[in-house]
């Protein structure tokens, strides 16, 4: 566990921590509901658990989380990082990223981000894109 003044990051904990994380998933409305929707919610329930991820607590309140998939010791993919509106400007989101560089020292990490800026603000160095792939677009 990685503490602050009243910041504690920790590894997810799916008995404790999946009401209070999805309630942060719903406060950011449409935008996350892919994962929040009556159709997905135990879809990723089951993704939080068997993914890397550490949730954020200010005092009791989950106020950020991180998941990251490990590409069996090649890489390792950031494809959730979201701190609650409130706690934003705190760090927290540096600091969820900073967990997977300390458990997985030597490791190649990567971001599959819609926010670019971000991950740019805080040094992290470009590196391609990505595509969906669609079949309807296959020829």
């Amino acid at each position: 566990m990685r503490q602050g003044a009243d910041m504690k990051i920790r590894k997810y904990n799916p008995l404790t921590d999946f009401d209070d994380l999805m309630d942060v998933i719903k406060s950011e409305g449409e935008e996350w509901s892919c994962y929040s929707s009556d159709t997905v919610i135990e879809k990723y329930r089951n993704s939080l658990e068997k993914s890397i991820t550490y949730v954020a607590y200010s005092g009791d309140v989950l106020c950020g989380y991180s998941r990251s998939i490990d590409d069996f010791g090649f890489y390792i993919y950031v494809c959730d990082l979201l701190v609650h509106k409130q706690y934003r400007g705190n760090n927290i989101g540096r600091q969820l990223m900073e967990c997977l560089l300390e458990d997985f020292p030597g490791q190649r990490i990567y971001v599959m981000s819609d926010v670019d800026d971000y991950y740019k603000k805080l040094g992290y160095q470009y590196e391609g894109t990505i595509f969906e792939v669609v079949k309807s677009q296959l020829k």
